[in-house]
């Protein structure tokens, strides 16, 4: 009696390779987005770590523990003067860019005209270009219409930095409430007209309060981006100057522990302002 062996067959290989662990996965990217955060904001922290360095050179070893370069920035009279100037400066800015932006942004969302297509991609050029190219633009066309940089009140920087700034941040606002507007339910609007109420009672009570957080964080945007201009302010600023400008200008003396005061004064507002506007365009967000 012969019995036949049932033949085996190896299990197939596969040319997949194996799954990575998740725990792995995870490590790595927390890994990568430390190292990314660490490259950005550790300059930052070299800074106002410096501020309160008590030694006026900035070398190791660090003697830390002192507020005495707040106060010397406290009682600069330059320093305050430009932080006064761009404080001015930036909310002017804001104030025409809203202006000017929030009835932009609803041309491009309620009519229709030749052309509208590029001009929503155009609207962000002012962003995108370089700041010494929109500078040297607006300097020649303020010169071509004989605005001299020193031009405006007693208590404004001049008109030509104003309108400066607003014409180069005017586009945040319009893409920002741009933006907001295209995921408003129109349907309320006409809700509100069938119940007799005018266009501009339909606008205060039923569209401003939907895209009131666009219009607030837009404007925070803005301030924040005002105060860091540099390149443009460069080019037009008259007799006065900004905070960036006036610390720019003690940097060519070298780095002293004032500049890194200011430095995180500067860092301290912007990070508060930044947060607000996060949080109201987070409120903004459909639910």
């Amino acid at each position: 009696m012969t019995t036949s062996a049932t033949p085996t067959h190896a299990p197939a290989r596969s040319d997949r390779p194996p799954a990575r662990h998740p725990d792995r996965l995870t490590a790595s990217l927390w890994l990568a987005g430390g190292l990314v955060f660490a490259f950005i904001y550790l300059p930052l922290l070299v800074v106002i770590v410096y501020a309160f360095h008590d030694s006026p050179i900035i070398a190791w070893p660090l003697r830390l523990g002192t507020l005495k370069w707040f106060g010397a920035l406290a009682h600069d009279r330059g320093m305050l003067d430009a932080a006064l100037a761009s404080l001015k400066l930036a909310l002017l800015a804001v104030v025409i860019a809203l202006v000017v932006g929030v009835p932009g942004a609803f041309v491009l969302d309620r009519s229709s005209f030749p052309g509208k297509t590029a001009f929503r991609r155009l609207v962000l050029l002012p962003l995108i270009l370089p700041g010494i190219i929109t500078g040297v633009s607006l300097l020649t066309f303020f010169s071509f219409v004989g605005l001299r940089l020193s031009s405006g009140f007693p208590l404004v920087p001049g008109w030509p930095v104003v309108l400066g700034h607003a014409a180069a941040l005017t586009s945040v606002v319009i893409t920002q409430v741009f933006a907001r507007l295209q995921r408003l339910d129109r349907a309320q609007e006409e809700a509100s007209q069938d119940l007799y109420a005018n266009e501009w009672q339909t606008f205060w009570h039923v569209t401003f309060p939907n895209i009131r957080t666009a219009v607030l964080g837009a404007g925070l945007l803005v301030f924040t981006l005002s105060l860091d201009e540099i390149a443009v302010t460069f080019f037009l600023i008259g007799r006065q100057n900004t905070l960036p400008l006036q610390i720019w200008g003690l940097l060519r003396r070298g780095i002293t522990p004032e500049v890194n005061a200011a430095a995180t004064v500067i860092f301290v507002v912007s990070v508060v302002v930044i947060v607000v506007w996060a949080r109201l365009m987070h409120e903004d967000q459909p639910a």
